[in-house]
């Protein structure tokens, strides 16, 4: 029963295989073999426009390098209180942007409030150099909350940003269960909201280290070669990373393994929601089903076997529980079986 986190399952075998197939003999490095170039015209294909694209190994150096190329003096990022670029990432996006710094916005279960965020825009006036200038918006698709950004919502946020002339970032990191959530487009719930930079998350959705960071125009790419550079993440055998996600992408296998995760999170909350010793926190909407349980109820679980993490309650929350109460946070996979879940339920 391990829910500690997407991050703990293993890799797809399509994608094991493929990589297997790439071992041998020899192909251009940095980037210019043709597998990579393959890759990088599917997702063009996928995102319905030409892209640029740049293999990187870990969610955190997409954020961090996605932020660091729209960088300006004394600069200013805004992002959810509760975002993984605010609270989960070392500093990394403010180390590699030389000291730019983030702004939280406020906004329940994860998502940005559209006016919050214009009012912390408002703060830092662009004629007064004292309190810095706004320099990019970011936001998490799906939210570390578990909920996803409707499409609505993420050109609302746009708005804003491009009323400020400030690009737009998307933490795809979950971005293939957001999308399958909302029974939408990669294209519709990016650039054609507004949204100018993506992380392309594959690792939590069954690849082995393979995430992207994705530009939207192409002609603003000269910078982010050498920043890559720079931040070590310019792979000589990048075609172990173009091997991943040549196969996760391959007859949409990456959506098929996004719908089986998050129909192993509705699983899971039903159940929880009908136990009489659980209940759920919010709907999830995609994989990560947070659940209100005794703490002597959680110890129990965990001693029969079941992994999950305790969770920091957001504010509006945590006034709801009572003191021998805690939020726990269960992530659900590719790789979750349905048995595992009605294991756990059964538990409960």
């Amino acid at each position: 029963m391990i829910f500690a986190s997407d991050n703990w399952a293993g890799a797809h075998p399509a994608i094991s295989e493929n990589l297997a197939a790439h071992v041998h003999g020899y192909v251009s490095a940095y980037g210019t073999s043709e597998l990579d170039r393959k890759v990088e015209e599917r997702l063009s294909e996928i995102f319905e426009r030409d892209v640029a694209v740049f293999f990187v190994g870990t969610g955190t150096a997409a954020n961090a390098l996605a932020l660091a190329s729209t960088n300006r003096a004394g600069g200013i990022a805004f992002c959810h209180r509760e975002a993984h670029v605010n609270v989960d990432e070392c500093g990394a996006p403010e180390f590699f942007s030389h000291g730019a710094r983030l702004c939280p916005v406020d906004g329940a279960r994860g998502k940005m409030d559209a006016a919050r965020l214009e009012a912390e825009i408002r703060r830092f006036p662009p004629d007064v150099v004292h309190g810095g200038q706004p320099m990019a918006v970011t936001l998490t698709q799906a939210t570390e909350s578990g909920t996803v950004y409707s499409l609505a919502e993420i050109e609302a946020v746009a708005s804003i940003a491009k009323s400020h002339k400030l690009p737009l970032h998307m933490d795809g990191a979950r971005f293939a269960n957001a999308l399958v959530s909302l029974d939408t487009t990669p294209a519709e719930m990016t650039w054609k909201r507004g949204v100018d930079l993506l992380s392309f998350g594959g690792t939590k959705n069954g690849c082995w280290c393979a995430e992207a960071l994705i530009l939207f125009d192409p002609a603003k790419t000269h910078e982010m070669h050498f920043l890559r550079k720079r931040a070590a993440q310019l792979f000589s055998k990048s075609r172990f990373i173009a091997a991943q996600f040549d196969a996760y992408l391959k007859g949409d296998l990456w959506l098929d393994l996004a719908r089986h995760a998050n129909s192993m999170a509705r699983r899971l909350a039903e159940g929880i929601a009908a136990s009489a010793v659980s209940r759920l926190a919010w709907t999830p909407e995609a994989n990560e089903v947070f659940v209100i349980l005794k703490r002597d109820v959680a110890a129990r679980l965990e001693e029969q076997g079941a992994v999950f993490y305790d969770w920091p309650a957001p504010q509006d929350l945590a006034a709801s529980l009572a003191a021998d109460e805690g939020l726990y946070r269960l992530v659900t996979s590719f790789a979750t079986r349905a048995d595992e879940v009605d294991q756990f339920i059964a538990a409960c």
